[in-house]
């Protein structure tokens, strides 16, 4: 078994808040996150894709194809978005790197299995210090 990872960056802006909650509740349970205002992050997003190499090729996936599969699914709908007004996949998730992963996931899974590859794990770097990971 073969595990590739494709390597992109995004950035959007986004509310960590839960909705009905009093302004200060959400500065209490998200902290600065919660901004009304919103705020924003340069994301890193790893995807990890894993198969047999098949013979005829060398290749589980081709590299390009699924560059292709990242940026239609994922990075044309999040770049320099907002994630809780203008991502249609995050609409009604509190948007948190844990549900952007999972949302990501849910995105991708089924078109990546389409070309015979396998999701292994969405990985999301929201800051240099901060980092989620997903494996389904």
């Amino acid at each position: 078994m073969i595990y590739i990872t494709r390597r992109e960056t995004f950035s959007a802006a986004h509310r960590m808040f839960r909705e009905g909650w009093p302004d200060e509740k959400n500065l209490e349970i998200f902290g600065k996150c919660s901004n009304p205002e919103w705020h924003g992050h340069n994301y890193v997003l790893n995807v990890t894709v894993k198969g047999d190499i098949r013979e005829d090729l060398g290749f589980f996936i081709n590299l390009s194809t699924l560059k292709k599969i990242i940026h239609e699914m994922v990075i044309e709908k999040v770049d320099h978005r907002n994630l809780n007004t203008e991502v249609e996949f995050m609409k009604g998730k509190i948007a948190t790197t844990e549900n952007l992963a999972i949302a990501i996931w849910n995105e991708l899974k089924p078109v990546i299995e389409m070309y015979g590859a396998k999701l292994h794990c969405v990985r999301i770097s929201e800051t240099e210090n901060n980092t989620i990971e997903y494996y389904g």
